[in-house]
């Protein structure tokens, strides 16, 4: 384990993401502590351009771009992060249960999950939400976790049957290990590093999937997020005006976020992917 650590900091484009994340974490954890002016306060003039006092301007409420920038890539990253621990646990159960357990209770579980595969998760998404009349961010987190859980469901499903009949499996089988146990302490371990990706993979599409929601209108309400940013400079038409600070921001940051999660993917696969490694 201590080697595999060790091997995960050998990959450039994995400290490159984590550098450029955890930049980004810094920033929104730092930034509240020194300015506690409320995001959703409005202070200046609509669309006020930058200056000395507004490095990134006023939105077309007349709030601070800096500030509400901050949060919501705070909330954002919040509801990310539940979203892709809730659909890598989904998925991981699943997955693990099927992959393992084989006949009727696969049939059953690859089924629902094919079910959730053929109907696009965008538009569960979107049901969901327009069902639901008062949408926080932890609500807006929980809908794509329980939408978007499929594919990692499937992966680590292909994983688990390539590991169900190893030796060490057998021998635990042998020694009356419950299938809890087996799976727990024969299987997962074997499959720790993919899960670790999925989950980060997991993020980044919970991130751009609340943008996405949010745009449309369907995102959490009363907070601020980088999708509800984007939705109040279109709603305010900010590119017809030329305002470019009230959306070019919340854009480059939702950039950035999945850009640094998914190069840390992609540096992580390169060190426990043989293929790739060899």
């Amino acid at each position: 384990m201590k080697g595999n650590f060790k091997m995960i900091f050998k990959s450039g484009k994995f400290d490159v993401g984590l550098a450029i994340f955890a930049l980004l974490l810094l920033c929104i954890v730092i930034f509240p502590l020194l300015n506690k002016e409320d995001p959703l306060k409005m202070n200046y003039t609509m669309f006020q351009p930058p200056g000395s006092n507004l490095p990134l301007g006023a939105d077309n409420f007349g709030r601070n771009e800096l500030v509400e920038l901050i949060a919501g890539g705070k909330t954002s990253l919040i509801i990310g992060i539940l979203a892709g621990a809730i659909a890598t646990c989904i998925g991981l159960i699943i997955g693990l249960s099927g992959g393992y357990l084989g006949g009727l209770a696969d049939n059953i579980l690859s089924s629902v999950t094919n079910i959730f595969i053929v109907i696009p998760s965008f538009i569960i998404l979107v049901l969901i939400s327009v069902s639901i009349s008062s949408r926080s961010f932890l609500t807006t987190a929980l809908v794509i976790g329980f939408t978007s859980w499929p594919w990692t469901a499937r992966a680590v499903r292909a994983q688990t049957i390539s590991l169900r009949n190893r030796d060490h499996v057998n021998l635990a089988k042998v020694s009356g290990y419950s299938v809890p146990k087996i799976i727990v302490t024969e299987i997962l371990p074997y499959i720790a590093s993919y899960v670790g990706m999925a989950f980060i993979l997991q993020v980044a599409s919970g991130i751009l999937s609340e943008a996405t929601i949010s745009m449309l209108g369907l995102g959490p309400q009363n907070t601020v997020t980088l999708g509800l940013m984007l939705n109040w400079a279109t709603m305010y038409e900010a590119h017809m005006s030329g305002a470019w600070w009230a959306f070019v921001p919340p854009v480059l940051m939702i950039a950035l976020i999945t850009f640094s999660l998914n190069l840390m993917n992609t540096g992580l696969d390169q060190v426990f992917n043989p293929q790739i490694r060899s």
